[in-house]
């Protein structure tokens, strides 16, 4: 798409400032996207296992498949560049990663919103909990967590599109960041910038508040419990909130040392889809032996199929 004012694609700057220190991060993405897309698939596969039936999975492998996407629209892209001199992306392929970038990073949060509600639920009335989280309960917050995140980052997205654009078009970033395109308008963005900054701080707010408060419910449940069951709750949690401690403790990094190193933000947008799989398959007793008989059934398809290869 060639638009009026003459901008028909944008050059990704990236980081061409690190010299032949960029082969080093090369190999650190490349490494770090396959052991993404095979953690995380690995974790959906097992999830198919009818033995592992409970909300706590479904929501799980939801969260895998969207940490699989998330890091597929930067990544590859990224690890291109650093193999070219010049990374170019047009107009609308720029736009279309901005807007899958930010919105499967929001959903990623009410993803992991929606799986402190169902570790609130399972701890704080744990006799209700199979008649509250029931197929459609867990469908209708899918759908809330997926809702939640467009009505968060399209606007944002559709004002930055709406803008001229008649150059120059270098995107200081490693990828077509929202801001950092915007940057490149040719009008005045001060309304732009403050309705981006109040739709993150709703997304980050939102979440972050009711992810907070379903911790604290949780802590006053087990308060007057004994130690056996205050230990049976922290390691239902555990795994969950490792993830959110590091989600948000890393995303509040990022925006602090953004302007002063982008490759923060590219260690940021990696780390957190590499460490799930890790995390939860560590903490998870029923998940690593799932993945075990995945791993065997797996196996032993291979195997078939090669004996009837060298029969035949």
């Amino acid at each position: 798409i060639e638009r009026s004012d003459g901008v028909s694609f944008f050059i990704i700057q990236g980081l061409t400032s690190l010299g032949d220190k960029q082969m080093i991060l090369f190999v650190f993405l490349l490494l770090g996207y396959i052991i993404i897309l095979g953690g995380n698939s690995m974790i959906i596969f097992a999830l198919t296992d009818p033995k592992l039936s409970s909300p706590m999975y479904f929501f799980l492998s939801n969260l895998s498949f969207v940490d699989m996407f998330y890091t597929t629209t930067t990544i590859p892209k990224m690890l291109s560049s650093f193999l070219s001199d010049t990374t170019t992306i047009s107009f609308l392929g720029c736009f279309l990663q901005m807007h899958f970038f930010v919105y499967l990073s929001v959903t990623s949060r009410a993803i992991l919103t929606v799986m402190a509600f169902d570790r609130y639920v399972a701890i704080c009335n744990p006799l209700r909990y199979t008649s509250i989280m029931t197929w459609p309960t867990r469908l209708l917050l899918i759908a809330g967590a997926w809702s939640f995140s467009t009505f968060c980052t399209l606007p944002p997205v559709i004002i930055t599109w709406m803008e001229p654009y008649c150059g120059p078009n270098v995107v200081r970033h490693g990828w077509c960041d929202l801001s950092s395109v915007r940057q490149l308008a040719c009008a005045d963005t001060s309304v732009d910038n403050i309705v981006s900054l109040s739709f993150a701080l709703v997304a980050l707010l939102t979440t972050g508040v009711l992810i907070l408060t379903s911790y604290v419910l949780i802590g006053f449940s087990i308060w007057m419990k004994g130690v056996t069951q205050r230990l049976k709750a922290f390691r239902t949690c555990a795994a969950h909130l490792t993830v959110v401690t590091i989600s948000y403790t890393s995303s509040s990094f990022v925006y602090i040392s953004y302007r002063v190193r982008i490759i923060v933000a590219v260690v940021y947008a990696v780390l957190t889809p590499f460490l799930n799989p890790v995390i939860y398959s560590l903490r998870n007793k029923e998940l690593r032996d799932s993945i075990r008989r995945t791993l065997s059934r797996f196996r032993s398809a291979v195997s078939a199929t090669k004996d009837i290869n060298t029969v035949s």
